[in-house]
């Protein structure tokens, strides 16, 4: 038996749907006008800091990060209040983007790599990773079942198994296309957002 969603969690999801079958019907320009480009991109936007974490590539994309966003972020609003789960979801998500962008930037002027600045992120993975952070922290001993992987273990070792993935993939390369740095960004804004709430204290 699911738990009935928490109002702001519950504002969100519409929100994500609403803007992934909007932006459709619209056409694909719309969705990447509002995704986030590299600042140096002549593409680049003010407001593309905030509607990039609402906008998803495709439907899978959407699914699974509702999915988290449920999963984690009903228990974490019922222990923050509303107001505070907002400010910590928006700021988990500004973490992972400032992280990425960091990335990008040491990788175009120190590495010379040829980066294409060009390219958009977009979704609310980051944000995701950074609710992720937070039940593990709070509910570290409690025990959870995703879809992947279909297997029960504490939250806390799903944080550090997921933590350990994410980074290789980061510097591995193997996983092109998806903005690992970002989720490592969000994750590390929440336990950054943790301590600064001293609740790493009380674990």
């Amino acid at each position: 038996m699911f738990p009935p969603l928490t109002d702001v969690v519950k504002s969100l999801i519409i929100i994500n749907v609403l803007m992934f079958f909007g932006t459709r019907m619209v056409g694909p320009d719309i969705k990447y006008m509002l995704a986030v480009f590299y600042p140096a991109s002549e593409s680049f936007q003010p407001f593309q800091l905030i509607t990039h974490m609402f906008m998803h590539g495709n439907g899978a994309h959407l699914f699974f990060n509702m999915y988290g966003l449920f999963m984690f972020g009903v228990p974490l609003e019922r222990h923050f209040g509303p107001q505070r789960f907002l400010l910590y979801y928006l700021l988990t998500g500004f973490g992972a983007l400032i992280l990425y962008m960091l990335i990008m930037y040491i990788q175009i002027n120190y590495m010379d790599m040829p980066i294409n600045i060009d390219i958009p992120m977009l979704g609310a993975s980051g944000a995701i990773f950074g609710l992720l952070a937070g039940f593990g922290v709070i509910y570290a001993n409690q025990t959870i079942r995703l879809i992947i992987p279909p297997i029960p273990m504490k939250a806390k070792y799903f944080v550090l198994i997921f933590g350990v993935l994410e980074l290789y993939l980061a510097f591995s390369g193997r996983d092109t296309g998806v903005a690992h740095f970002a989720h490592i960004g969000g994750a590390i804004t929440g336990f950054l957002i943790m301590a600064q709430w001293g609740m790493l204290k009380r674990r």
